[in-house]
């Protein structure tokens, strides 16, 4: 696969690759032969189990500490340190940091797998609602560098160079069209010095969208354009009406037509009853506060919280 020649390509040039699980993977079933992978300079995270061991690196400047963390829930955390008060993402990165022995007058750099509050996502990424699996940015304080993966964008968090995500090496969702790939690289000097610069990706195909009338779209003015000929391409089609077989009609003049749809009276009218976009968007244990303030005469305390958001996750990973 892509993946195995790619590591395989890394260890033949003898560079050190250090691997975490994400919110889509197992971090037991990545880990598995972790101790073999290492052999070969792939140095693959554990599974959080309440520690966090570093790597150590050194160059002239000393040593820097590598912390892996792979994406971790509040019911993780809970399990390995079941004396902490743990109800939020927030609360969760916050005491497995506080687990971590940090030295902070070395360097230390984290690469972890969280959304960090106020970044911005793709149509592609998983979406838990009310912003449930929210970190906020505080909780890293302690690393000279946060080198973050789970959105799809490249972009710094709050406007701060030190954390940021690098972002997918491709686009995944017409969300990203337009959106620059990039490799994110950060070269580390004396402790407090850190300079950071980005390698653009090409991709083979990018991601187009254009929009208008059947009649038009399906003219040489545009399919005679090696731009939406040979990328992959999102059609929004403003006929009132239908098109019969608009899908295949297309495809026939554009190879790597991915996505079609329509703008038009019929979808506004569709939209406008959803009244989706006109709800405000409040977290499930906001909703739950605002139902037990006016239940009871009084906010919730933190132990009826802590028992709601575990029952929220059980509900979303499906356990319950």
């Amino acid at each position: 696969c892509l993946l195995d020649a790619f590591l395989s390509a890394l260890s033949e040039r003898g560079q050190k690759t250090f691997v975490l699980s994400g919110n889509h993977d197992s971090a037991e079933r990545l880990a598995f032969a972790a101790r073999l992978m290492a052999q070969s300079g792939i140095y693959i995270a554990p599974a959080y189990r309440g520690r966090v061991e570093p790597y150590t690196l050194e160059d002239e400047y000393g040593p820097l500490r590598l912390w892996l963390l792979p994406f971790v829930k509040p019911a993780h955390v809970r399990a390995a340190w079941p004396g902490e008060e743990i109800i939020s993402y927030t609360d969760a990165l916050r005491t497995v940091i506080a687990h971590m022995e940090i030295d902070p007058a070395e360097r230390n750099v984290l690469a972890a797998h969280q959304y960090v509050t106020g970044s911005a996502r793709s149509e592609s990424e998983e979406v838990n609602v009310g912003g449930l699996d929210n970190v906020d940015a505080a909780v890293f304080a302690p690393f000279d560098y946060v080198a973050l993966g789970h959105l799809h964008r490249p972009q710094n968090v709050g406007g701060a160079e030190v954390i940021r995500y690098a972002g997918s090496p491709l686009a995944y969702s017409f969300s990203e069209a337009g959106t620059e790939k990039s490799l994110t690289v950060a070269e580390f000097g004396a402790k407090g010095q850190l300079s950071l610069r980005t390698v653009p990706l090409i991709p083979l195909r990018a991601l187009k969208e254009i929009r208008g009338i059947f009649s038009e779209i399906s003219s040489v003015k545009y399919y005679g354009l090696p731009e939406y000929r040979e990328n992959y391409l999102h059609i929004t089609l403003t006929d009132e009406q239908d098109v019969p077989d608009a899908f295949a009609r297309l495809k026939n003049l554009y190879p790597y037509l991915m996505t079609l749809d329509y703008d038009n009276t019929r979808t506004w009218t569709a939209s406008a009853v959803s009244g989706a976009e006109n709800v405000p968007e409040k977290t499930p244990l906001e909703l739950f506060a605002e139902l037990y303030t006016l239940q009871n005469g009084a906010a919730p305390g933190r132990e009826q919280e802590a028992y709601l958001a575990a029952k929220l996750e059980a509900l979303q990973e499906g356990d319950s």
